[in-house]
């Protein structure tokens, strides 16, 4: 069982930064893939990136390339999203989810791969 705790949302300007956190209980993080999903309202949860248990695939959606950067800290149990330039269309719900089954260099981006799920942080990005 692994369980997903995201912190780091907020309200934040048009063009600012936020960065989240998952923090994931047990000791099985490093051979999990990771991904962030995302659901605004009135709209289907969406992908927005991923990282392989190794760190090192990562894999985005068009909409967040050169914005975005997702990363992970094996030894601290510990995923990242940095968003930066932030827009209104970002605005939704942020949440984290782990790939139990993923080999090392794998990042899915459907959610029907992901296994675990944190309960969301939102996001808020005003004009």
């Amino acid at each position: 069982q692994v369980q997903l705790v995201e912190s780091g949302g907020g309200l934040v300007q048009a063009g600012g930064s936020l960065r989240l956190s998952c923090a994931a209980s047990g000791r099985t993080f490093s051979s999990t893939a990771m991904g962030w999903f995302r659901q605004a309202p009135g709209k289907e949860r969406e992908f927005v990136t991923a990282i392989s248990r190794n760190g090192v695939n990562t894999r985005y959606a068009d909409s967040v390339k050169g914005r975005f950067t997702i990363s992970r800290d094996n030894a601290k149990n510990t995923m990242y999203l940095q968003m930066n330039s932030l827009k209104p269309e970002d605005t939704a719900i942020y949440y984290c989810a782990a790939d139990r089954g993923a080999d090392s260099y794998y990042a899915g981006d459907s959610a029907s791969v992901y296994d675990y799920w944190g309960q969301g942080t939102q996001v808020t990005v005003s004009s």
